[in-house]
């Protein structure tokens, strides 16, 4: 289940990221029978893979398991960002107005994988753990597992997109806001954390414990040990047989504790009291609570880290060096760089930091149930039988729970060492403390970080590399090498800025600001040998003809000063002052400036060039 965790989170991220094409690169017909051939091929390794391993032991059939369910989610990145699957789901009925459709759809299609690498891994199933389940119940046990994960998602993400469509403008306005789709989530979670388990529990469909002497042994257990719960319930998964138990639900009113059918028939009544006062354990040690805590750490994490790892990657020359190599446009590259950093972030802060506590917690549970039954050996016992009967799995690693074996091993060290107990409840304090700690230091860095931290200079990269793109699509279009130039001119790259606006004009040569802005370049450029006033006085007497414009004017007024005709200048420049109701100081300097003094290749001159009402 923690490992579908994880998977179900990498699938959302990929469904969630990147941007919906206009038009696909391939054909449908081309696009569906990829997609096709790859389900026949995935079939086929999965059937291959578990072949070999049936025969094996649990590691090997658990350690195939994870390569599939991996693999799976590579052939689903295929189907979104190479058959462009994306866009085909954005396509479905009312997918536009509720995103949340198309993504579910995605998830369907990666549930489809899972689904034949559960068939195909039954028969090792049933061999490995002496298991006998039909097709049908294995698939459908395994769905409702990863549904159960899924459901916050598909609730929250619901909820958003309904809001969305809400009659309110403030509400708009607030989601829009930078913290109001955060406010949103953390709403949504506590009111799911009391609601949830109980629509989880019907998905499971589990039924309460009947009346009788284990039932009547487990009430009596939890009300000596204080703990309030709505129902002791069976845990049908797959049919009943998972040798497993848990609790369910932070509040008395809202608690399951479940209990598997096979964990029942295989204990004793002590033994099933061991497992009660492990489950009471992760109750009095607030683990649910601290879980959601953990939850949330990591997208606060996220976000803080996000912006500067943007940073980085629009810093770095590999970044446009695999634009220019793949051909893809920017924006793409950008979407999948950033989720592919954000699964890094994920699979490290999820492996290691959540299993860390994870197993920890555990170890607590397991403490409380030492110390509730004074002694280890009910739990060690419980230990042994899942570990006999779940396929000789004793020995088999786990970053959730640890091991059963380094389990049971602790727990004699701490029925022999008492003290350990104490400091491995110490260790989670501190653990906790320091994670704490970090979480508001990143918050605070947070709220002081710069709203622009970017800077100008790796979004200029990024946005010529947009600009480089179009013209890569629309190489006719003089319109692109025209933004190319003001990119250009507003980063002091001179001798670009004109050969951009050159290129313009001879696509278009009645572009009026490519005229207009190449006119000043050759008026006002910084560079040696750039100025050149007679052909900037051709350029902007033919701008000027097209439209008059007041920013238009000050560049023609400014050609006829730097070529020697006062007058002239003076003229234009009145005429562009009546033209505006903006900047009239600007343009009365700019006639006091032409009266008084010299053009010379050392004039200076405001900054930015032409391209608005300011030339």
């Amino acid at each position: 289940m923690y490992n579908n965790l994880i998977y179900l989170l990498v699938v959302i991220l990929i469904l969630t990221t990147g941007s919906i094409p206009e038009q696909p690169q391939i054909p449908w017909p081309v696009a569906l029978l990829f997609f096709c051939a790859k389900l026949v091929l995935f079939n086929q390794l999965a059937r291959f893979f578990f072949r070999r391993t049936a025969d094996t032991g649990a590691a090997s059939y658990l350690a195939v398991e994870q390569r599939l369910s991996i693999l799976a989610i590579v052939f689903l990145s295929l189907d979104i960002f190479l058959l462009e699957g994306r866009y085909y789901l954005s396509r479905l009925p009312l997918a536009e107005e509720l995103p949340v459709l198309g993504h579910l759809s995605g998830v369907m299609v990666f549930f489809g994988y899972l689904c034949l690498l559960w068939l195909a891994a039954l028969p090792s199933y049933q061999r490995i753990f002496a298991r006998s389940l039909t097709a049908r119940s294995f698939v459908a046990a395994n769905l409702k597992i990863n549904f159960a994960i899924l459901l916050p998602w598909l609730i929250i993400s619901s909820l958003f997109d309904l809001l969305q469509h809400a009659p309110f403008s403030w509400l708009k306005t607030f989601l829009a806001s930078p913290w109001g789709e955060p406010v949103l989530m953390l709403l949504s979670l506590f009111g799911l954390i009391f609601f949830l388990p109980l629509a989880i529990v019907r998905l499971w469909g589990c039924t309460p414990l009947p009346s009788g002497p284990a039932r009547q042994r487990i009430e009596e257990f939890c009300h000596s040990q204080r703990l309030r719960f709505a129902d002791i319930l069976f845990w049908p998964l797959f049919e009943g047989r998972m040798l497993t138990a848990g609790v369910m639900g932070l509040s008395g009113r809202f608690r399951y504790l479940l209990v598997s059918p096979a964990l029942l028939e295989a204990t004793t009544p002590e033994e099933m009291e061991a497992v009660m006062a492990h489950e009471l354990g992760h109750v009095k040690h607030y683990h649910l609570q601290l879980y959601l805590f953990l939850f949330l750490g990591f997208g606060l994490l996220a976000q803080i880290s996000s912006a500067p790892l943007l940073l980085l990657l629009l810093s770095s020359d590999f970044f446009y060096q695999l634009i220019t190599l793949t051909g893809t446009a920017p924006e793409t590259i950008l979407a999948l760089a950033s989720a592919g950093i954000l699964f890094l972030m994920m699979l490290v802060y999820f492996r290691f930091i959540f299993g860390f506590f994870m197993r920890n917690f555990e170890r607590q549970a397991d403490l409380h149930a030492l110390s509730a039954m004074g002694h280890a050996s009910p739990l060690i016992r419980v230990f042994e039988k899942i570990a006999l009967l779940g396929g000789n799995i004793r020995d088999l690693p786990s970053w959730h729970h640890f091991g059963l074996g380094q389990r049971i091993d602790y727990l004699h060290r701490c029925e022999t060492t008492p003290a350990a107990i104490s400091r491995h409840h110490r260790k989670v304090r501190l653990a906790l403390a320091l994670y704490a700690a970090i979480l508001l230091a990143g918050g605070f860095a947070a709220w002081r970080m710069p709203q622009d931290l970017l800077g100008e200079t790796p979004k200029a990269r990024f946005a010529e590399a947009l600009i480089r793109q179009k013209i890569q699509e629309q190489p006719g279009n003089g319109l692109w090498f025209q933004v190319l130039g003001d990119l250009h001119y507003s980063r002091n790259r001179e001798p670009e800025a004109r050969d951009a606006y050159a290129q313009a004009l001879r696509l278009s040569p009645a572009n009026t600001e490519a005229l207009n802005n190449l006119a000043w370049l050759l008026l006002t450029a910084q560079e040696p040998g750039l100025r050149d006033p007679e052909k900037a006085l051709f350029l902007a007497q033919k701008a000027a003809a097209a439209n008059r414009t007041p920013h238009v004017l000050d560049t023609l007024a400014t050609a006829y000063w730097a070529t020697g005709n006062r007058e002239k200048a003076l003229a234009i420049e009145e005429e562009a002052l009546t033209r505006t109701k903006t900047h009239q100081a600007f343009y009365r300097s700019q006639m006091e400036k032409f009266r008084t003094t010299e053009y010379s290749s050392s004039t200076l001159f405001p900054e930015p060039g032409g391209g608005s009402d300011l030339p």
